[in-house]
């Protein structure tokens, strides 16, 4: 995983509250200019709260207080870096421990993997690493048939129909990670709808107890989201139990390196939750800005026949597609698309001329980043040519984006974008629906509110 995460949520209670449940108070100050706090008990939650997302309350709170401010959790102190010059002054490239595996497994209840040594850690990040990219080897022709399949149904469409992208396209992604994480247990399109069904409410409800108390509160909700993670887990657990040496899935990779089943159950829920939504999200956004962006659209569609001619991708075909990646880095920051990481300061630290005690939460404000004006020309246009400037890969790639320091299921997402992009783009031109505003939410990873529209027409 990302050495310092690059994923985190947007509700605080579920990014401070998931790392603090593993490390012990510090109450001191940090000297760092910021918000006092609203109330005693909330600190500033309710200015969080009113603002709609933490990474909203971070826009308004560094356009207040500069690139390193301050605000509180309670009675604690917590610190937010808003640019790439206090970025790179706080990460550390060699860490080998993930706050957004450990914030997802905490808040899942699981144990396994948290709070283990150097060696083993670098172990499980190396065997969780090799198993998606072993499944993406063995099953890219089942990635290829699956893009086949919904770019087909959408050259079946005349130009006026309305294409919504977000169902389809999370539906795309969920065949996509299930079928590779899995097996062919998931050909069945029944075990997909329970897959999903399941998985939507998990999702949906992580966190929310932590922000307001309301899961806690309603026993309604509270049973369907037990059930729902009793469900995936136990089908987790048959999935490994069902695996032999012919089967080369995400899961079977696992077993394979002789981890538990305990472990291959709750790494392949980490991946199968995270990597359904940032791949689907990924692809939303970049048909998205591909619709409302035609010397983009084109641009990309003369690389892909020049690379590819009438053939399909292929893996190692896809480190030629140069401007594709510029495309998808570019949909990354425009859309924020994992606006707010976090990580626990455990030794003192300086930033700047502020001093950061032990064991005061750090905030990774990506989403400010990625619009810094300071850092990005012109932040707001959607410009896949700033990746040409090698200055601006380097700040990409200190936030994680990109390089050695991405995380697998980012690298994944990227895979299944290019694949649906080359097979998108040389089939079908795509075109914005006028009149439509999309707006974005800002949670664990950043989504549009409703579900985004296109229309698409054959090329030939």
């Amino acid at each position: 995983m990302l050495d310092f995460a690059i994923f985190a949520v947007t509700f605080v209670i579920v990014l401070i509250g998931a790392v603090l449940y593993l490390y012990p108070s510090s109450r001191r100050a940090s000297g760092v200019p910021g918000l006092n706090p609203t109330e005693e008990k909330d600190g500033n939650l309710q200015d969080i709260v009113n603002k709609g997302s933490l990474h909203e309350f971070l826009v308004g709170l560094h356009d207040e207080f500069g690139s390193v401010a301050s605000f509180w959790f309670g009675g604690r102190p917590v610190v937010s870096l808003g640019a790439v010059d206090q970025l790179r002054q706080h990460i550390n490239p060699n860490r080998t421990t993930d706050s957004f595996e450990t914030m997802l497994k905490s808040l899942l209840g699981y144990q396994s993997g948290l709070g283990t040594g150097v060696t083993e850690s670098l172990m499980r990040k190396k065997v969780y690493e090799g198993a998606i990219n072993q499944s993406l080897e063995n099953h890219f022709p089942v990635l290829l048939q699956l893009v086949e399949e919904l770019v087909g149904k959408w050259a079946s469409y005349p130009k006026s129909q309305h294409t919504p992208l977000c169902a389809h396209l999370l539906g795309m992604a969920m065949k996509s990670v299930t079928r590779l994480a899995m097996g062919s247990r998931f050909r069945d399109d029944a075990e997909v709808i329970r897959f999903r069904k399941n998985h939507e409410a998990i999702w949906s409800e992580i966190g929310k107890g932590y922000l307001d108390g309301s899961l806690e509160k309603s026993s309604s909700r509270k049973a369907h989201y037990e059930s729902a993670l009793a469900e995936m887990e136990s089908v987790l657990k048959s999935v490994a139990k069902e695996q032999g040496s012919s089967q080369s899935c995400f899961v079977n990779s696992l077993l394979q390196a002789k981890l538990t089943e305990r472990q291959v159950m709750e790494d392949g829920m980490v991946f199968t939750l995270a990597g359904c939504v940032i791949t689907a999200n990924l692809c939303i956004w970049a048909v998205h800005f591909l619709s409302v962006s035609e010397e983009v659209q084109e641009r990309l569609y003369d690389e892909f026949v020049e690379v590819l001619g009438n053939e399909p991708v292929t893996l190692d075909k896809i480190p030629r597609l140069r401007y594709c990646q510029q495309v998808l880095n570019e949909t990354v920051r425009t859309a924020k698309l994992t606006p707010v990481a976090a990580r626990l300061q455990e030794v003192e630290g300086k930033v700047d001329q502020h001093l950061i005690p032990k064991e005061t939460l750090v905030i990774y404000a990506l989403g400010v980043v990625l619009q810094d004006a300071d850092t990005w020309s012109l932040p707001y246009r959607f410009n896949p040519d700033r990746f040409n400037d090698e200055s601006v890969m380097k700040s990409f790639s200190l936030l994680g984006f990109s390089g050695n320091q991405a995380c697998p299921e980012l690298r994944f997402a990227y895979t299944v974008a290019t694949v649906l992009l080359s097979t998108l783009v040389r089939r079908l031109r795509l075109h914005k629906v006028e009149g439509q505003v999309v707006e974005a939410r800002y949670e664990l990873v950043s989504t549009p509110k409703d579900d985004t529209w296109i229309t698409v027409s054959n090329r030939n």
